[in-house]
């Protein structure tokens, strides 16, 4: 069979990581922050196998190219971020074009029209009209312009956020990460002490009894609480999904208590977990939205959207902007983004992500559903994952995933999930072989 560029089955010819991968890595750690080199060992402890790194050269479609020519196929879209595959020709293209007439502007000062015009067209997208947009570089930009937008619409500094949630790790959206305390601890007194966390309510919960610990929780925190921040699915926190109902009866509740509902689509909107903004699809309407990782096509950009009656709570500040940045608004960016939204919508992606992702769905639990070690596969979208025994070595498989071609992740606060969130182009041979490779690990260990 003839493969086509970007979508080739792996191809090894060295050990993960090869000689030169390694190389690079002895370089990096000799510069690297220890923050990131002591997670790599302390993985390495903790599942037994080598946790050393591959180093990227080269990505196209559903493949990642080693510094020793091995060929991968990747199952995380680069944190999500290559929805629509890596360097899609068009928004090579585009951010081609850009490089040659602008690549720098003055922000909010004197903005570029290629930022004037990704306003305008995130704004039509939005679930409300009149929608006004704030630009950011990365995901934890876009909470942390969402949290200061609450915080100014309600006039109070606490937050609600939910355990096994997952924002970003700069100081505003960390006080509100619920994935691990862990996280927080460090920083504890640099953090807002107002926030306050709920449990997840998910599908094996009892809806009514959830709701109503989320009221206790804010009766005890009165008057402090300003705002509620969710993912409609949590992503790092597990692939966790909702209770039937559960974010309709988040809307209702903050609506009866006048609380700012800000809903974190960075991993879940733009299509991946097969709808524009899932929050909505599954029945709640926030007031504020962020969107991120998919948004740039690869490159970083990031969106907080706001309904215009929260938003103006900025109003008309005297001297200087409240809220800015160098780089928000960079042209590139821009034009990456506004190129991306028109590929999500003429290539039919988003719909293409719900029918993808059932195909996949049906086909890992036809495969490994029955699997004494699988707890649980759940999907929607293309936003999946297998849910392993707790004595699982997920590590492991993670990383015998890679020494067999793949790039996957794990998930959930004890890495018990292998996070599935491949490019929706990825082909259906592609999608077999890895199944394949997958089902072959688990019954061997």
């Amino acid at each position: 069979m003839v493969f086509p560029a970007g979508q080739r089955p792996p191809d090894l010819l060295t050990s993960q990581p090869g000689p030169a991968s390694q190389a690079w890595i002895d370089r990096l750690a000799s510069s690297e922050c220890p923050a990131l080199t002591a997670r790599r060992a302390r993985r390495q402890e903790r599942s037994g196998a080598n946790q050393d790194p591959i180093v990227w050269v080269e990505a196209v479609g559903s493949n990642v190219r080693d510094a020793d020519g091995n060929l991968y196929v990747d199952l995380t879209s680069g944190f999500g971020v290559a929805l629509m595959g890596h360097r899609h020709p068009r928004i090579v293209e585009a951010v081609t074009e850009q490089l040659g007439s602008l690549l720098h502007a003055l922000g909010d000062v004197s903005p570029s029209g290629v930022k004037i015009s990704l306003l305008e067209k995130l704004a039509s997208l939005a679930p409300w009209p009149d929608a006004k947009v704030m630009l950011g570089l990365g995901g934890a930009d876009a909470v942390d312009a969402a949290i200061k937008t609450a915080g100014l619409a309600s006039g109070k500094p606490g937050l609600l956020a939910f355990e096994g949630g997952y924002h970003g790790l700069s100081a505003g959206p960390l006080a509100a990460c619920g994935y691990k305390s862990a996280f927080r601890a460090p920083f504890a007194a640099q953090l807002n002490p107002t926030v306050r966390f709920a449990p997840w309510v998910g599908v094996d919960d009892d809806v009514a009894s959830g709701l109503a610990e989320i009221e206790r929780i804010l009766d005890e925190a009165a008057p402090a609480i300003g705002a509620v921040l969710a993912e409609p699915i949590q992503g790092r926190g597990g692939v966790r999904f909702p209770g039937a109902g559960f974010l309709r009866g988040l809307r209702e509740l903050c609506d009866r208590r006048g609380l700012v509902l800000i809903m974190d689509e960075i991993y879940t909107g733009m299509g991946r977990a097969g709808a524009m903004w899932s929050s909505v699809e599954l029945g709640c309407t926030p007031d504020i939205l962020c969107a991120g990782k998919a948004l740039g096509g690869g490159l970083p950009i990031s969106a907080c959207i706001g309904r215009p009656s929260v938003m103006e709570a900025w109003g008309d500040p005297e001297g200087e902007a409240l809220h800015t940045g160098t780089f928000l608004g960079n042209p590139i960016g821009c034009r990456a983004a506004i190129e991306a939204l028109a590929i999500l919508d003429e290539e039919d992606l988003v719909e293409r992500s719900a029918h993808e992702g059932s195909v996949w769905l049906s086909a890992l639990r036809s495969a490994l559903g029955d699997h004494p070690r699988v707890r649980d596969i759940r999907g929607r979208g293309m936003m999946l994952a297998v849910e392993f025994e707790p004595e699982y070595p997920t590590l492991d498989l993670v990383r015998r995933l890679l020494e067999a071609g793949y790039l996957c992740l794990p998930c959930g606060a004890h890495a018990e999930a292998l996070q599935l969130s491949p490019p929706v182009t990825t082909s259906s041979e592609l999608r077999d072989l890895f199944i394949a490779a997958l089902t072959r690990l688990v019954e061997s260990t």
